[in-house]
């Protein structure tokens, strides 16, 4: 088996890569990921070595790129991560979302189509579905929930999940996708709220948190959601939408309060800054459908989800202030300069 993994130096799709290759050792896993901002190279440092791992540099939207590889590997399976994820970017500069998640995701069905595929998978966002009000703990998001969108990036998902159903109802290509809810673990990019509340802390500087701390997010652990896709990928019916929440609601306010306790850090690092645009109240995953069907439930509970990944930025120190200094940046040059 071999699968095309994109978008693989990212937060998700590294964890995926080490999830296959553990558990596939025949498997052959070809990452292939730009290194935009959010990718870090050194990341797969421990796979690269491996006969059964490649690493290309290059673009979901390079259509000429991604055809040359399709032609070199004949990949059996697509797992798609790469997508520009940072929801204050998107809306400071909506066009390169666009560009990424949703021309960057027709040029692999389209070389899917052309090579040919046992399954192309999208990796995708509950924030497609919008929000669900404070006052409702109720209501959760499930595979019929209505699309309705909040900012240009869950915009670009929700346009590329339809592009993929339509390529699958007008070409007839085996697609699934999953929509998962905030994750969180190891190797997460330091500008999300998690780490970045961690190194902060570490670091004594201020905690800023938007509004009031209210907004609710379902939390699920990193590791548990790859073996979600992997069942997905394996036993998943084709044409169909997967949700894969933690069943771990958490205020941001929490989450931040939790992370000074863990650390010993005063709560008085916290501050409060003016709230994003469009921000969405709260998210929450009915995860029935995978349950039912593929048997997963989430093994990892948050108190405990939430120690272990502090333990590792504690353990990987050097690995996130590469990524503060920017030197991360030159690791691929470093890397692949000379070969």
């Amino acid at each position: 088996m071999t699968i095309i993994v994109t978008g693989g130096a990212g937060f998700i799709g590294s964890n995926f890569i080490f999830h296959m290759l553990n558990k596939y050792p025949d498997y052959r896993i070809i990452c292939l990921d730009c290194l935009t901002y959010a990718g870090n190279l050194s990341t797969l440092a421990k796979v690269m070595d491996n006969p059964n791992f490649r690493f290309v540099k290059a673009s979901i939207t390079d259509r000429e790129a991604v055809y040359k590889l399709f032609e070199e590997e004949h990949p059996d399976m697509i797992v798609n991560f790469a997508a520009e994820s940072h929801v204050d970017r998107s809306i400071e500069n909506p066009e390169v979302f666009l560009d990424t998640n949703i021309k960057g995701t027709a040029v692999l069905m389209d070389a899917c189509r052309k090579y040919g595929i046992t399954r192309y998978h999208q990796v995708s966002t509950d924030e497609v579905y919008g929000d669900l009000p404070l006052d409702r703990p109720d209501l959760f998001f499930t595979e019929e929930t209505p699309i309705h969108t909040s900012s240009p990036y869950s915009s670009s998902k929700a346009g590329a999940d339809l592009l993929v159903q339509a390529y699958h109802r007008t070409y007839g290509l085996p697609v699934t996708i999953s929509r998962c809810s905030n994750n969180y673990g190891p190797y997460h990019f330091p500008e999300k709220l998690i780490p970045l509340m961690i190194i902060n802390a570490l670091h004594d500087k201020p905690l800023p948190v938007y509004g009031k701390g209210e907004n609710v997010r379902d939390w699920l652990y990193v590791e548990d959601h790859c073996k979600a896709i992997d069942l997905i990928i394996h036993n998943g019916r084709v044409g169909e939408v997967y949700n894969i929440g933690g069943h771990n609601e958490m205020t941001n306010i929490d989450i931040v309060k939790i992370i000074c306790r863990e650390l010993g850090k005063p709560e008085s690092l916290i501050t409060y800054v003016a709230d994003r645009k469009g921000h969405d109240m709260r998210y929450a995953i009915d995860p029935t459908k995978i349950h039912n069907e593929l048997g997963w439930l989430p093994e990892t509970k948050f108190a405990n989800g939430i120690k272990k990944t502090i333990q590792w930025y504690l353990d990987h120190k050097e690995w996130w202030e590469t990524i503060i200094s920017g030197e991360y940046e030159n690791y691929y040059e470093k890397m692949y300069g000379n070969r």
